[in-house]
């Protein structure tokens, strides 16, 4: 009886060195990630009781020709305490529906976190501009929630940004990076999945890629005019002030 549970404890603990030695900690590579917008959500957003009747006529329109959710797709390349979010190539340009910035991919965003600052190359409409400014002050709050995502184990947090967009974001520990897509970062670990239930939009990953990233691989954008957070605030609201009910739409979604 002895040997057997000597056998029986060496079989144990071979088995949780071989687990242990399966589980990657990578700290520099690449994570692919998919935007899904819910558009059928966003064209309700722009209805009242002035509009409804000509919004409904477009809404009608919209679902005979396009699906409800469109996905684009982007790269969040990492090594150390730097990363590059790139968005790919819109499979589908035609369906954004009236040039809706939520229902596009605007940012090329590189955050060096350890320095706190980010560089985003936002293009708006017609023009580019060249964001450097500290990175987004997010207060997250960490729940006992989880799920897996990409082949990882995820915590859930919660936070409220611009004051009003409620952020679920999910990260996991075991990639040892304080960033994630576009301008989400902060949390103990890398960001595989956020949603913006109210704004009808999510990231999530599809997959992780462990890998060696050259330095060349994580050069910041240097295309467009040069602004800070506050000052691209400024220039968009004069422009916007006769947009009605839209002006808050877009520049949320512009400055998100």
């Amino acid at each position: 009886m002895k040997k057997i549970l000597f056998t029986l404890t060496c079989l144990l603990f071979s088995t949780g060195l071989l687990l242990a030695q399966n589980v990657r900690f990578p700290s520099s590579g690449t994570i692919e990630f998919n935007k899904t917008v819910n558009i059928y959500g966003l064209i309700n957003k722009q209805m009242n009781k002035n509009n409804e009747d000509f919004w409904v006529q477009i809404m009608d329109s919209y679902k005979k020709n396009h699906p409800q959710f469109k996905v684009f797709k982007s790269i969040l390349t990492f090594s150390g305490d730097k990363t590059l979010y790139t968005p790919q190539e819109d499979p589908d340009p035609t369906n954004n529906f009236f040039d809706l910035p939520m229902a596009d991919q605007n940012n090329i965003v590189y955050t060096d976190l350890t320095a706190g600052q980010s560089t985003i190359q936002k293009q708006i409409f017609e023009e580019v501009f060249l964001i450097k400014d500290t990175t987004r002050k997010i207060h997250w709050k960490i729940t006992d929630e989880t799920r897996e995502i990409a082949g990882y184990p995820c915590r859930r947090a919660n936070a409220i940004v611009m004051d009003s967009i409620y952020v679920v974001a999910f990260y996991t520990d075991k990639i040892h990076v304080s960033g994630g897509p576009e301008t989400f970062t902060g949390l103990p670990g890398m960001i595989l999945g956020v949603a913006l239930p109210h704004e009808n939009v999510t990231w999530f990953a599809t997959k992780v890629n462990d890998m060696t990233v050259e330095d060349k691989a994580l050069a910041p954008p240097k295309k467009g005019k040069p602004v800070n957070n506050e000052s691209l605030k400024t220039t968009l609201q004069p422009v916007m002030k006769n947009w009605g009910q839209y002006k808050q739409i877009y520049l949320k979604a512009f400055l998100l």
